[in-house]
């Protein structure tokens, strides 16, 4: 029988000799606005997030948290994200110049001395993909990889004040991101015996710069 896969806004009939059931699959793509929605920094900064509570929140103590978010952001970029060196290089994904990487293998390639600048030439672009790629893979693994137990409680404990701060904000996004990318959900058929498939995809969404945002 046909197994049937939806593709844009057409819908591709794929042929299946093995396949006993017609199966559908559905993609739920959501689209997360992450500037203050999903985290909050600039109305931490600039003051604005607790002056709406009308004198409710301290005002300075916000900012002060606001500006420990900025530093160890920052922090991070520059010491394992090649910040310093591509902030000029501003790019919308971190695949977006992936055909320029040939492969090479970076396990001895010294990122400091490649004569990497912002010239936006095809030799510069290789070597931008290169440091997309390590971003990519250090990404993958998670902070937990790259810090100390030291550098971790750091962190935990400025999201802890951080959500205590505004009343669980980043938990409340993380639980909601959390529960809609929860893998794909096998729903009752609604025709015969026939298999609804969903599919869900996140994509986040930012007017920042790409590797702070990460």
């Amino acid at each position: 029988m046909d197994e049937f896969i939806s593709g844009g806004n057409s819908t591709v009939p794929k042929t299946n000799d093995s396949a006993k059931n017609t199966k559908y699959q559905k993609r739920n793509v959501y689209i997360w606005d992450m500037d203050e929605t999903l985290i909050l920094l600039k109305s931490l900064l600039n003051g604005m997030y607790a002056e709406v509570f009308n004198g409710l929140k301290d005002v300075q103590k916000g900012v002060e948290i606001g500006k420990m978010w900025e530093r160890h952001i920052l922090q991070v970029c520059d010491e394992y994200f090649f910040y310093e060196q591509i902030e000029n290089c501003n790019n919308p994904s971190l695949d977006a110049l992936s055909q320029y990487d040939d492969g090479r293998d970076l396990s001895d390639y010294d990122f400091n001395l490649d004569g990497f600048s912002s010239s936006y030439d095809d030799i510069n672009k290789r070597k931008l993909a290169y440091r997309h790629r390590v971003i990519a893979q250090k990404y993958k693994k998670g902070l937990h990889s790259l810090f100390d137990q030291d550098m971790i409680k750091l962190w935990d404990d400025l999201y802890d004040v951080t959500d205590n701060y505004t009343d669980r904000w980043l938990s409340s996004a993380r639980a909601c991101l959390e529960q809609c990318s929860g893998g794909n959900k096998e729903l009752t058929p609604c025709i015969d015996s026939a298999d609804t498939k969903f599919q869900h995809i996140n994509v986040l969404v930012t007017s920042g710069s790409l590797i702070p945002s990460l």
